[in-house]
């Protein structure tokens, strides 16, 4: 079954979360039935505002990953607790959460500059 095909609480092998992860989130990974993210900041704040982010999609999306926070990262942690596996709605949080927090305006060529490449205006480090 393509995953397109599939519900959202159909869950995926090992396997083709792997496979997914690397065609679509290649910085995100599968550990321990979960698929994670770090996140590094620059410091506190940021680490705050990077947190405040995740958990203003996940309750829009209502749909709630695990995070370990620390002074220079956020780990984030997603898995279908009610489905007891990775599911579309795991992958499309992801997506959205990769989308906002890793998102560079100043590379868009629009009117937002993004942040200065300033070390006073250091925020997250982008991959």
């Amino acid at each position: 079954m393509g995953w397109r095909e599939r519900t959202h609480e159909d869950t995926y092998s090992d396997a083709d979360v792997e496979q997914r992860l690397k065609e679509e989130l290649p910085h995100w990974y599968l550990e321990n039935g979960w698929i994670r993210r770090k996140y590094k900041t620059s410091g506190w704040k940021a680490t705050l505002m990077v947190v405040n982010t995740v958990g203003h999609l996940a309750e829009a999306a209502f749909h709630h990953p695990d995070l370990t926070v620390s002074y220079a990262f956020v780990i984030v942690k997603l898995m279908n607790h009610a489905a007891k596996g990775i599911t579309n709605k795991d992958f499309e949080l992801a997506r959205k959460i990769e989308e906002v927090v890793m998102w560079q305006p100043g590379k868009e060529g629009g009117a937002l500059e993004g942040t200065p490449d300033d070390p006073r205006f250091k925020y997250i480090k982008y991959d």
